[in-house]
């Protein structure tokens, strides 16, 4: 199979689809692999890792589309990239559709094969090509939180681990799972005060058993969500639906309750937000300012740890590229039920029923879409 690398986009997007490393594991399967010039540089992977490895490079992102069977990226495709999928291609990236109407739209339009990373399952229930980026983005919750907390950027001017003799910040998890449990850990460890709301008992039994008296993992209900956001000076935004909108959890409304310059961090702004007040933002310009209180919606967030982020990820994508390439799409799915789960858009069609919920549109489903 052809496979094709383009150069990621999206603001301060730094992260590549394949590194040198993946490259020469599919060519050494017996694959073609093309490479966008500068595609590896955020990683300080230049062209001529790439050329070793066994690839060629082309000076645009045209060429790319126009050669491939199958496009590995990052991020989601933008406008320009839609535009020049085909109905016979593979798309294997982050896709994040049920936020996202004009996605949705091109890439129904496309016809191409559309398998999102962030709904690959395995045999443990949990999502394995997103849990690498949500460790990453969990971990940099904390140290984003930490900088939009200074004065100088608009908040509170409180250090999160306080001084001797000084309290340390409030910092306010919500959720529990992958994002939550790193932000936690990142937290506890800069010695604040932590407290995570979730829902799940055994997620809270796993939280308490963890951090012991670091951290208070309580139960996520209307009055426990109140009382906390309003002592907080630091809000995580952990909450994940798989393929769904994520759910506001913090209404306008509950602002007025929070203390002037408190930060609210929207890790699962990707999905919309979970703050009613949620917009996505950018590495470029990543907070605003809402009713005193400040938010920071970067929806790219470990593009900014490029190496860390697509090694990690790389880690976890690579097997199911090579599987793709080796069987086609439609053999890898019907051997691999957790890698069917991937499967958004196919042929016009959305196989992902909760991003058709989300949208008001009707899905198939993937064995549909397999013809089986």
């Amino acid at each position: 199979m052809h496979i094709g690398v383009p150069k990621e986009i999206k603001n301060h997007e730094y992260r590549v689809g394949l590194t040198p490393e993946s490259v020469a594991e599919l060519v050494a399967h017996g694959h073609k692999v093309t490479v966008e010039t500068g595609a590896g540089s955020g990683i300080d992977a230049e062209d001529d890792a790439y050329l070793a490895a066994g690839a060629d490079i082309v000076p645009e992102a045209r060429s790319v589309f126009d050669a491939a069977e199958m496009i590995v990226k990052v991020k989601e495709p933008q406008a320009s990239e839609r535009a020049m999928l085909r109905g016979d291609q593979i798309l294997f990236t982050y896709l994040h559709l049920a936020p996202d109407v004009p996605q949705t739209n091109d890439l129904i339009a496309s016809g191409a094969t559309c398998i999102a990373y962030e709904t690959v399952t395995d045999a443990a229930g949990g999502l394995p090509l997103l849990k690498p980026m949500s460790q990453v983005a969990g971990r940099m919750s904390i140290q984003a939180g930490a900088t939009a907390l200074e004065k100088a950027h608009n908040g509170r001017g409180v250090l999160l681990g306080g001084v001797p003799g000084v309290e340390p910040a409030k910092v306010l998890i919500l959720g529990g799972g992958v994002v939550g449990f790193n932000a936690a850990q990142m937290a506890v460890g800069m010695q604040s005060a932590v407290t995570i709301l979730d829902k799940n008992p055994m997620v809270l039994e796993h939280l308490d058993h963890y951090f012991g008296a670091g951290a208070h993992a309580i139960y996520s209900n209307i009055a426990s969500l109140a009382e906390n956001v309003a002592q907080a000076d630091l809000i995580i935004g952990a909450v994940l639906i798989p393929g769904a909108a994520a759910p506001k959890l913090v209404s306008r409304e509950m602002l007025s309750t929070m203390k002037k310059g408190a930060v609210l961090v929207d890790v699962a702004i990707d999905q919309g937000g979970c703050f009613e007040t949620s917009h996505a933002t950018t590495h470029a310009d990543p907070t605003y300012v809402v009713d005193d209180i400040v938010h920071y919606c970067v929806a790219n967030m470990p593009g900014a740890v490029a190496r860390t982020s697509t090694y990690a990820l790389n880690n976890a994508t690579l097997p199911h590229v090579v599987n793709l390439a080796n069987k086609g799409w439609k053999q890898a799915l019907n051997d691999d039920i957790h890698l069917r789960a991937g499967l958004n858009v196919s042929a016009g069609k959305i196989t992902c029923a909760p991003v058709a919920a989300a949208q008001g549109l009707k899905s198939i489903s993937p064995e549909e879409a397999m013809g089986l």
